[in-house]
């Protein structure tokens, strides 16, 4: 498992991150606080304080540099 620290500050960066999330057969996992929600849920990234940075736990070693790279544009260093 590998853990990143993203930024969904936006509407539109909401949507465009769960299309990218979704086209990967990994689980993805936003932990924020106490709160684990399904990357791939919009609907459950909207329960989220996305003010604040989020953590997302990226399952299994498949695709990992493929997916960290879709993923740049919402990782905060």
């Amino acid at each position: 498992m590998k853990t990143v620290k993203i930024s969904l500050n936006s509407i539109d960066k909401v949507k465009a991150f769960v299309n990218d999330v979704t086209k990967f057969d990994n689980d993805f996992d936003l932990v924020s606080g106490r709160y684990v929600i399904d990357a791939k849920s919009i609907m459950g990234i909207f329960s989220l304080d996305l003010s604040k940075t989020i953590d997302l736990n990226i399952h299994g070693e498949d695709n990992l540099d493929e997916i960290l790279s879709i993923l740049k544009p919402y990782i905060v260093s």
